[in-house]
């Protein structure tokens, strides 16, 4: 392993890279205490489209506003969000080439009902390493710190917002030839691609440290 442990933040169908640093950690934990930021992975993911890359956003609710825990955010239930995203992954994906292996188990995710954010992102993380065959005991804050030690704090890492820097080796896309490789994109887009080999392709991605 290349990190004794690394400390992340919760994240609904995270980006590739989220999964190269969560394969090479000894111990994976989740932030759950910090006041919930906005515009992130935790809520949102992206995926590639015929006409190119997609954001699916979840809407949440805040509790108790700006001051709210990750912890205690809700998934808003009046959005028709789960039909909405499930077809756009549908739509994107049924031409990939292990599409049809995983799509039963994955589109259950998206007719139960999901009153927790952080429980709809465990969930789904859970399924996802069982997915690639890497099963990881999920462990999770009890108390915010704004340092933290013996832990690689990897909480503001991931950004939609800026720019991409990891270098992720090139990989089937459907729709390469239209728009070109799009990296680091959900690890749907990957496994979807990769199936099986999807883990042993996350071990061989050079360290971007």
């Amino acid at each position: 392993m290349l990190y004794k442990s690394i400390l992340l933040p919760t994240a609904y169908l995270p980006p590739i890279e989220y999964f190269y640093y969560l394969i090479n950690a000894d111990e994976i934990l989740i932030e759950l205490q910090e006041t919930y930021p906005k515009q992130t992975y935790r809520n949102r993911c992206k995926i590639f489209t015929a006409n190119g890359l997609l954001s699916l956003s979840l809407p949440v609710s805040k509790i108790n506003g700006n001051n709210t825990k990750t912890k205690d955010i809700q998934i808003v239930p009046t959005e028709n969000w789960q039909k909405n995203h499930w077809r756009a992954i549908e739509s994107a994906y049924n031409a990939s080439p292990y599409f049809m292996y995983y799509k039963d188990d994955f589109e259950s995710f998206y007719v139960r009902r999901f009153e927790s954010l952080p429980e709809f992102n465990t969930q789904l993380l859970k399924q996802l390493l069982g997915f690639i065959n890497y099963p990881k005991e999920i462990k999770f804050t009890e108390v915010y710190q704004k340092k933290v030690e013996n832990s690689i704090d990897l909480r503001t890492f991931f950004n939609p917002k800026k720019e991409n820097l990891f270098q992720c080796p090139k990989y089937f896309q459907v729709f390469e030839d239209k728009h070109g490789f799009q990296s680091n994109l959900s690890i749907l887009d990957l496994l979807f691609s990769e199936g099986p080999n999807t883990l042993n392709f996350l071990k061989n991605i050079p360290s971007p440290i």
